[in-house]
């Protein structure tokens, strides 16, 4: 029998040219007096403008101006950002931080799983089970999935739920009462049917909701943008994303100032379609228009971003990863639906309630179920366990929609203030310009909890 040969090729090859030209990182207090420039000179490969702004983001850092090109092969970035209280970047830890995971020897998700502050994005779920779940929201659905896990005796010891168009999607981190990953085939297959019928509701409709686990690695917000888009969740209230079904929509009633504009136009001499976005600026806008992109398969060749006021206006340069610009009129107008949803599913508005209480099996359950009872749907939630305490988050409507009765709260203040820390933080309407970007609501929620656990543990 003839022997065959076939060619050798070197696993390392891919990295031959990272290897020979090194990203380039500097972080630079000097240049400018208000901010700290992170700058980052590589060469160019897929996906890389999201993973050094997932990385900025999810340090928390505020990217008040960016400029991008990445044409001829070569990665050059120029990034101004801040902290939460708008001063430079000088706390050591934090900048080795970005220099590592940014740097020769970066690798985003084994560096950032390594980063102590970092509770809910990406890191190893070796001691957990990821849950995915999305489906049709509705009112008291979260306290429905919640209770199911703690019959179960799944502990919920990180979580993040969106909800948009009538559509909810969680990722939740559970364990069971041994601190141990959920692994059995037989656990896995009973809580992934008693979830699809609380998805399902009274429907006779599989596809109305969807359950899958995850033993690997997940960035939380970047699964959460996959999961919605996917589920076409742009496509409104008259399509599937719509979902019908009496959910309580979290749409948020701009006024005409903070509507987001979005533009398309095609620049011909260099073969590039522009996207222009201006709206209400929040933080981490610019991480969740490059994930939608990168969903969409756009590559972005150059981008510049600025903050004025209350206002943000990026501009991105972009091809499909055929090298096609966006020519049809159906093309610009799925693009620009998909940013427009990128950028409403982490706005909320209504009561922010921050809740900390010793960690233990069905503790989520008991809280969504008082929210429940006092007539509140959650609209988007955070939920983190550092050591012994959980620290959660809600941003919750009336379930009537209309706005939050005081009554209610302070019922649920006598209910649980007890037994955990208890705050409540008004979100301001959309209505009116925040003053500072610190009240204004579209942080992420993790970005509260630090004051609320000095108190609990003081």
């Amino acid at each position: 029998m003839a022997r065959v040969c076939s060619p050798y090729f070197d696993p390392e090859y891919e990295n031959l040219s990272t290897r020979i030209n090194p990203p380039r990182v500097c972080v630079d207090n000097s240049s400018c007096s208000d901010c700290t420039l992170v700058k980052v000179d590589s060469v160019n490969k897929p996906g890389i403008l999201l993973e050094v702004v997932q990385v900025l983001t999810d340090l928390d850092l505020i990217i008040t101006k960016a400029y991008i090109s990445s044409d001829g092969g070569w990665f050059m970035d120029v990034f101004h950002v801040t902290d939460q209280q708008g001063k430079q970047i000088t706390d050591r830890k934090t900048i080795d931080h970005i220099e590592k995971a940014l740097g020769p020897k970066g690798h985003t998700t084994e560096v950032v799983k390594t980063w102590p502050g970092k509770r809910v994005g990406v890191h190893s779920v070796g001691d957990h089970t990821a849950i995915e779940l999305i489906g049709r929201d509705r009112p008291g659905l979260l306290s429905e999935i919640s209770a199911v896990l703690a019959d179960l005796h799944f502990n919920v010891v990180a979580a993040e739920v969106w909800t948009h168009n009538r559509r909810i999607a969680c990722v939740l981190y559970v364990n069971d009462t041994t601190s141990q990953p959920v692994d059995h085939p037989t656990r896995l297959s009973t809580i992934e049917e008693r979830l699809k019928n609380i998805l399902r509701g009274c429907e006779d409709d599989d596809n109305v909701g969807h359950t899958s686990f995850s033993m690997g690695f997940t960035h939380v917000d970047r699964r959460l943008h996959q999961m919605l888009f996917a589920d076409r969740d742009y496509e409104g209230s008259g399509g599937h994303g719509g979902g019908g079904g009496g959910g309580l929509s979290n749409e948020v009633d701009f006024p005409a100032c903070f509507q987001p504009k979005i533009t398309i136009e095609r620049w011909e001499e260099k073969g590039y379609s522009v996207v222009s976005v201006r709206c209400k600026d929040r933080a981490k806008l610019m991480f969740d228009i490059v994930c939608t992109l990168t969903d969409m398969e756009y590559v972005v060749f150059h981008a510049t971003i600025s903050s004025d006021g209350p206002y943000a206006s990026q501009e991105y340069y972009i091809r499909h990863m055929d090298g096609c610009t966006l020519d049809t009129e159906g093309e610009k107008e799925r693009v620009v639906k998909c940013i427009d949803a990128a950028i409403r599913r982490r706005v909320s508005e209504g009561l922010r309630l921050e809740l900390c209480a010793k960690d233990r099996v069905g503790l989520l359950s008991e809280v969504t179920r008082i929210l429940r009872e006092n007539g509140l749907s959650v609209i988007r939630a955070g939920v983190s366990t550092i050591g012994e305490q959980a620290m959660n988050v809600f941003y919750v409507r009336d379930s009537s929609g209309n706005s939050v009765d005081i009554q209610k709260i302070e019922a649920l203040r006598k209910e649980i203030g007890h037994t955990m820390m208890f705050n409540v933080k008004k979100v301001p309407t959309s209505s009116k310009a925040p003053e500072t970007p610190e009240t204004s609501g579209w942080a992420k929620t993790s970005f509260f909890f630090g004051n609320l656990l000095e108190r609990f543990l003081a």
